[in-house]
């Protein structure tokens, strides 16, 4: 599950090491830079200059990513849930705003154990420099890495996940250890043995990321990169700035490893799968992943933590109990659905739970030997927890969130004795006379229903 990971001893800091090119500590405490650090150049892909200032962030900031020269500028923190699919690189996006390539600025701070930074970015796609991690990790290392005064957050994978595409895979298996360790195969034998079959095992607690990947560049085949060209991306570029393999090997360039290939691989996906928001500690089997795998992987990873999180909020968690909930609605036997309260995000998201016994008394005529919960009950649970979300606000104190529309509405599983159903609502709008609310109820981590939930908020005496 997410948590602080807490040990008995600290382990050294980053600054502590006198050698920059040292394997990493797997650090218990949360990291961020010294000082603020500049890089400028033109986008990898786009070619549009640009400048950009990371600067140090406090504890549990995480990492945020802000186009300043946008107007108002837009923040976009670096979760793959905000990323889009763009074919060879990683892209945020936040309504129309899109920041193009941030994997290998998020591989730099992965690398080195940096888990909060603000990266304030003028224009639309991070400088390329040579296809590299270097452009990003020379400046981080002139200026150093500081230990900060919190618990850094670990996830240890709980299942195993599979995904395919094609003949590329990508996998990633729970495993006792303190890093995250990978095995890329990178077979292009189909383009006629051009670049040799390479597999490389990592593991990011022991392996030197400064020396032995950083310096790893981005590649393509000469038939990809003249396809490029001539569709106008990376015209700026010549074989001499970035690595394009022909027939006999590089052109106008040569390998800074036998294997760098395989290397870049997985510096990509280092830079992607920190897009998770922490370290994640599993093993990682890929064959011929990109980006687009590397996504699905992350968002896969991204629902574990989210199922480990609300089993630890059920377990734990009580923010309003039954007396609270009687105190805030009017509902009473039997037609309170809400047993607890478990997260309460101000006025924002709401986690409640609802426990589903055989004593229901809609179970006595729905359907007697096939008991299951009817759906609009289901329903009348999440509009009563989307009614506490509401009661948050000062000015909805003492008033009343009456149903007044449904959209959206999807019965996805039946629910029956026995089952919990977690609660979610979060906020869409709301107003001194109406709420909107989003909600869905699981059970089991899956979705039992959903529904976009509208309320008019009146006076308890109106009611």
């Amino acid at each position: 599950m997410l948590r602080p990971e807490t040990e008995p001893e600290r382990e050294p800091r980053t600054e502590d090491v006198d050698d920059a090119t040292s394997p990493p500590a797997v650090s218990s405490r949360q990291h961020t830079l010294a000082a603020p650090i500049t890089v400028k150049g033109l986008g990898l892909l786009l070619g549009a200059p640009v400048e950009v200032v990371i600067e140090p962030a406090d504890p549990d900031h995480g990492i945020v990513f802000e186009r300043n020269d946008l107007d108002p500028p837009v923040r976009i923190p670096a979760l793959v849930e905000n990323v889009v699919p763009r074919g060879r690189r990683t892209t945020l996006k936040s309504g129309e705003a899109t920041i193009e390539t941030v994997e290998h600025c998020m591989s730099s701070l992965a690398g080195l154990g940096i888990d909060n930074a603000l990266i304030r970015i003028h224009g639309p796609e991070l400088p390329g420099g040579d296809g590299s991690a270097r452009p990003f990790i020379d400046p981080m290392l002139e200026v150093g890495v500081v230990e900060q005064n919190a618990d850094r957050r670990f996830f240890d994978l709980q299942d195993a996940i599979v995904i395919d595409e094609g003949d590329a895979m990508i996998a990633a298996i729970p495993h006792k250890t303190p890093g995250m360790r990978v095995v890329f195969d990178l077979d292009y034998n189909a383009f006629g043995g051009r670049i040799k079959r390479q597999v490389l095992n990592w593991d990011t607690a022991v392996e030197d990321y400064v020396q032995n990947l950083s310096s790893a560049r981005t590649f393509s085949l000469e038939e990809e990169a003249k396809a490029m060209w001539e569709r106008g991306i990376g015209r700026h570029l010549t074989p001499k700035d970035v690595l394009v393999i022909g027939d006999d090997g590089p052109i106008e360039n040569t390998y800074r490893f036998e294997d760098e290939p395989v290397r870049h691989k997985i510096l990509d996906m280092l830079g992607d799968l920190y897009l998770v928001g922490c370290p994640v500690r599993c093993r990682v089997v890929a064959y011929r992943s990109g980006h687009g795998l590397n996504r699905r992987l992350g968002l896969a990873i991204r629902e574990q933590m989210a199922a480990a999180d609300r089993r630890f909020s059920i377990q734990h968690g009580r923010v309003m109990d039954i007396r609270t909930i009687q105190r805030t609605l009017p509902h009473r036997y039997p037609m309170l659905l809400v047993d607890r309260v478990i997260e309460m995000d101000g006025e924002h998201r709401a986690v409640g739970v609802k426990n589903v016994t055989m004593n229901e008394p809609f179970f006595q005529g729905h359907y007697p030997g096939t008991p299951i919960m009817p759906g609009v009950l289901i329903i009348e649970a999440m509009a009563q927890l989307g009614g506490l979300l509401l009661s948050q606000r000062l000015e909805h104190t003492g008033k009343i969130a009456v149903l007044l529309s449904l959209d959206k509405v999807k019965l996805r599983k039946p629910v029956g004795p026995g089952d919990q159903l977690v609660l979610e609502a979060e906020r869409v709008r709301a107003s001194a006379r109406l709420g909107h609310v989003r909600c869905k109820a699981m059970v089991d981590d899956r979705i039992a229903a959903e529904a976009d939930i509208k309320f008019m908020l009146v006076d308890a005496e109106q009611e």
